[in-house]
């Protein structure tokens, strides 16, 4: 028996419970046919899955596509290096006369 008082296969909480896989087109075709003419029957798991729909849709519009200001992407790819270049023992210094690199190096031999 389902949620809403009819008998379907699937039921309505299988369904509710698969509503995301449904709305991101990740399962099959046949499953996918299967939900769908469940949902168009039933009129309170359609009413569900409007509302799940539009939740979506409207995380994507606020959410979806945001990208970081230049500026901030600039500072943190700056730290990243930064941070990596330390992490290797690595020191770069740049001046009228060029660029100096100096790596440190540790050598680390293991016997068998």
């Amino acid at each position: 028996m389902s949620g809403c008082g009819d008998h379907h296969d699937p039921d309505c909480a299988e369904v509710l419970a698969e509503v995301w896989l449904f709305l991101d087109h990740e399962c099959d075709e046949r499953r996918r046919t299967l939900l769908a003419q469940h949902l168009e029957e039933c009129g309170p798991c359609l009413a569900e899955y409007g509302i799940e729909e539009k939740l979506k849709a409207l995380l994507a519009r606020k959410c979806g596509g945001e990208h970081a200001p230049s500026g901030l992407r600039a500072r943190l790819r700056e730290q990243i290096r930064r941070a990596v270049l330390e992490q290797a023992e690595v020191t770069v210094e740049s001046g009228p006369s060029g660029t100096t690199v100096e790596v440190r190096t540790m050598r680390v031999e293991r016997r068998a």
